[in-house]
């Protein structure tokens, strides 16, 4: 596979440029990434596990596990094991974890870093969840994304596609932003936003990436 250097995309209002792509962590070109993460001061924005095979979105009703997308058997592998790689590449978290309350993301962020270390909370609501509060969960992205990171650990969000691609555009589009991976997300300084450093998949689910639910 041919990995491309990850784009520094300056993002004042949430707007992006050309499409990125994912870089697996052991891809040389993700060194850089990981190391600045090691530093702390950054956000992940890990998108929820692996959903291949499960049913799609029926009822939109938070809470209502029968009726949303679920994570897949490899779904939950892929969680336990973004987990453990943060453990083994060093990167350290300032806890609790934050995570959108529809069950995969959730569900996510639970098997990955134990429920004691997750909060949940509606700011990082799918969008097709959200009804007439979309604006302010994309409000809520941005907050998250934006507000400053103090230097030794890095915030830590599970979420969805969609909320990102209103937010970063083409940059996380496509195939770009696969089910499991990170997006790397630097404040502004200024308080002017943010900045998309790269994506790069923890760990990834051969064959895997984009559900295809029915």
């Amino acid at each position: 596979m041919m990995h491309r250097r990850a784009l520094l995309l300056l993002l004042p209002h949430g707007l992006a440029g050309a499409a990125s792509a994912a870089l697996p962590a052991e891809a040389p070109e993700a060194g850089p990434l990981l190391a600045r993460l090691r530093a702390g001061g950054l956000v992940l924005f890990l998108r929820h596990a692996d959903t291949r095979g499960e049913n799609c979105d029926r009822s939109f009703r938070i809470g209502d596990r029968a009726g949303q997308r679920n994570l897949s058997p490899a779904g939950h592998d892929q969680a336990r094991r973004l987990g453990a790689a943060l453990v083994a590449h060093g990167i350290p978290i300032a806890w609790p974890a934050l995570a959108g309350p529809v069950f995969r993301a959730r569900d996510t962020a639970e098997l990955a870093f134990g429920a004691d270390r997750v909060t949940v909370t509606d700011g990082l609501l799918a969008d097709d969840y959200a009804g007439d509060r979309l604006a302010w969960v994309l409000a809520e992205h941005r907050r998250l994304l934006g507000a400053p990171v103090p230097a030794g650990a890095n915030r830590l969000l599970v979420g969805h596609r969609t909320p990102a691609i209103m937010l970063f555009g083409q940059a996380v589009a496509g195939d770009a932003f696969p089910e499991g991976a990170a997006l790397i997300v630097e404040p502004r300084r200024d308080g002017a936003g943010f900045a998309l450093l790269g994506i790069v998949a923890l760990a990834p689910v051969p064959g895997g990436g984009f559900h295809g639910c029915g």
